[in-house]
């Protein structure tokens, strides 16, 4: 099944953001593939407000590779950004199949970095930006 999830403003991020969590179900492998600028670190940061992450804890982890948060119910949601992972073993070397294991919302930037140890299951979402500035969410089940 297709799926998409049209985000006309930033206005419309928080409601975008709670629309995709309910779609997603117990999904908790989530990569998102899109241009620089395109809003994946912005759409995690409202996933993680939807979650009830504290707004200011989120941030890109360009530089550590990974972040952990906690929701108002205490579990963590990892954010990976893998902009900078030059080989796959650089991930590994992170204890990536540890985060993955874990059960937890795995949230992943620039996959395509390390595309050949992404699992099956995880759900691929397209973000593509039209010319007025909509941002566009898409993936299949």
């Amino acid at each position: 099944m297709e799926h998409k999830i049209v985000i006309p403003d930033i206005s419309a991020l928080d409601g975008a953001a709670r629309e995709f969590l309910g779609q997603i179900g117990d999904n908790k492998l989530v990569a998102f593939y899109a241009p620089m600028g395109a809003g994946k670190t912005t759409f995690t940061t409202a996933v993680c407000r939807a979650l009830g992450v504290e707004g200011d804890a989120v941030s890109s982890p360009t530089f550590s590779i990974v972040n952990e948060y906690r929701t108002k119910d205490g579990e963590s949601v990892f954010h990976f950004d893998f902009y900078r992972i030059n080989k796959v073993s650089e991930a590994l070397d992170i204890g990536f199949y540890d985060y993955i294991d874990s059960g937890c919302l795995c949230l992943m930037e620039w996959p395509e970095n390390i595309e050949d140890i992404i699992p099956d299951e995880t759900v691929r979402v397209r973000i593509s930006v039209d010319p007025d500035g909509t941002r566009v969410l898409s993936w299949e089940d």
